[in-house]
């Protein structure tokens, strides 16, 4: 059963998300007849490569808020972070553009280390402090996974990908995804949001016993 997951490296509620995922994924009774793939998100095409003011700064701008609300907002999401393992310093983080992230991980899916470079491109960003628009930290981190130097290097001097990155995104737009992360069970279930693991867990059942019979399952 496949199921592909929409999300953006620079959104704190996706790494929250795939811990829920990781967690209904390790109670399902067919988990080993599952594959999934991350696909290519942009909250903010629009953000740039080279970060000039911090995530809080820019909440506080485009929500029309107060610094002091915007920290708010902030000191939630950590908290419901840590409530799923995860220790954010998401005042270290800054407004950058992930797109040459995302294209490292279209690199990654052809050798099987797409979900360890988002997990690492996730703790870089939210765990460490790290900016996910560098291009040596992302090449550090993806050779640190198991991506060969040169290939990574060559991505990172050139386009590849980027086609990719924009066909997951116009494909989220046909589909009517407005947020990520969203989650596309067998093709046909979606879960919008950081939803619980038993909501994520039962979404998965039921897709399962749905298409069992229908070529997706046995």
């Amino acid at each position: 059963m496949e199921i592909e997951i929409w999300s953006d490296i620079v959104c704190p509620w996706c790494y929250i998300g795939k811990r829920r995922f990781e967690a209904a994924l390790e109670r399902f009774e067919r988990r080993d007849a599952v594959e999934f793939t991350w696909r290519s998100y942009l909250l903010d095409p629009s953000a740039p490569r080279t970060p000039s003011e911090t995530t809080r700064a820019m909440l506080a701008r485009k929500y029309g808020v107060s610094l002091e609300q915007a920290d708010a907002m902030q000191a939630r999401v950590k908290s419901v972070a840590a409530g799923e393992g995860l220790n954010y310093k998401i005042d270290l983080t800054r407004h950058e553009s992930s797109v040459d992230a995302h294209r490292l991980l279209h690199l990654a899916k052809a050798s099987g280390l797409q979900d360890a470079l988002k997990e690492r491109f996730f703790s870089a960003h939210f765990i460490e402090g790290l900016s996910i628009s560098d291009a040596a930290t992302l090449s550090r981190i993806a050779v640190e996974v198991g991506l060969k130097a040169d290939e990574v290097s060559s991505v990172l001097a050139g386009n590849a990908y980027a086609d990719d990155v924009k066909a997951d995104i116009e494909r989220a737009g046909r589909l009517g995804i407005r947020g990520v992360p969203f989650f596309l069970i067998a093709g046909r279930y979606g879960v919008s949001g950081a939803q619980s693991s038993d909501t994520m867990l039962e979404a998965m059942r039921t897709a399962w016993a749905e298409t069992e019979g229908q070529g997706t399952g046995d």
